[in-house]
């Protein structure tokens, strides 16, 4: 089994894999109090830049130690943060298994073409095609691909990234300039991202919202402490949602109660899609008494850059869309 919900961004990937994780609970989710949602919410974000020394050496912020030779030259990414950075930086990968670069504020489609895929899918990107590109570099999650480490220890770099809120984030993209030389490229993107989420900061709406996820009726909710993208909605609105600490899935019941004014809705499914996670919800009667429905103040959001992307370009997206969304 994969690494605890608590450790993932997203339990879709606990879901995918052990099915009997998301049955119906009845269980409420304990709503955050004041003190909580301020300490959710955080500092008020600085807006500063620290210069980024170029380097061959680092240690990152979980303690991953990486030794390069030279700039790596052909990076392999394996999950969707990897190809968010490369993209901050202006660097195009070797190979990817994310779907990420295909959005129109990455590469694009057609670019997105040009890129290898590693076969095999996210949860079992295969070794033989990964090491076929010949990679300097090698970056996957942790709790995911940490299990490829023995196999790629004597041919490539291995780096298994463990973000779990929106400065791992930016820690990851500065460790990747300095090893890359785009100390620039890196520390605008940093600004960049930083001023964008001061500046919501100061405009925060007083509505009430949250992030829900899934393929169906077992749909999750994203939680700030474990989720990148759902860490900045405390700074944005009134998030009323904490960790239960249980695994599971939640009811409409929990979120009705919550008074929504504005929901944000990820479909994720694994195979072909069928249909979207707030059309299915629709068909429960509770679902058209939650305020945000009401109101038609349910958005349906790419799940590729609000689930998965988790990097600045992909938070600056997220920021763009949930302060448009909450005026």
């Amino acid at each position: 089994m994969l690494g605890s919900p608590s450790r993932f961004i997203r339990s879709w990937i606990t879901a995918a894999i052990v099915g009997s994780v998301l049955v119906g609970c009845g269980t409420s989710a304990e709503p955050a109090n004041e003190s909580e949602e301020a300490a959710a919410a955080g500092p008020k974000t600085d807006v500063a830049v620290q210069p980024i020394e170029a380097t061959q050496q680092l240690t990152d912020a979980n303690g991953v130690k990486i030794s390069l030779k030279q700039k790596p030259q052909r990076i392999v990414c394996l999950f969707a943060l990897c190809d968010d950075i490369l993209t901050e930086l202006g660097i195009v990968p070797t190979a990817t298994n994310s779907a990420l670069l295909a959005h129109p504020e990455f590469l694009g489609e057609e670019k997105a073409k040009q890129v290898d895929v590693i076969p095999g899918g996210f949860i079992a990107p295969e070794v033989e095609a990964i090491l076929s590109h010949k990679p300097d570099l090698v970056i996957g999650l942790e709790d995911t691909h940490g299990k490829l480490a023995p196999a790629l220890k004597d041919a490539t770099t291995f780096w298994p990234m463990q973000p779990e809120k929106w400065q791992d984030s930016v820690g990851y993209l500065r460790d990747v300039a300095a090893l890359t030389g785009r100390s620039a490229e890196g520390e605008k993107a940093e600004k960049t991202f930083r001023t964008k989420l001061a500046d919501a900061e100061r405009t925060k709406s007083d509505k009430t919202t949250i992030v829900i996820y899934g393929s169906d009726e077992n749909f999750g909710v994203a939680t700030p402490g474990t989720d990148v993208a759902a860490g900045l909605f405390p700074k944005l609105a009134d998030y009323p949602w904490k960790s239960r600490g249980v695994e599971g899935s939640y009811s409409l019941e929990e979120i009705l109660a919550r008074d929504v004014d504005v929901l944000f809705v990820e479909t994720i499914s694994f195979g072909e899609p069928d249909g979207k996670l707030s059309e299915k919800l629709a068909k429960n009667p509770l679902w058209g008494k939650i305020p945000a429905v009401k109101n038609g103040d349910v958005h349906e959001v790419n799940s590729e850059v609000w689930a998965k992307g988790r990097g600045t370009r992909s938070l600056g997206i997220v920021l763009d869309e949930a302060t448009a969304a909450l005026r």
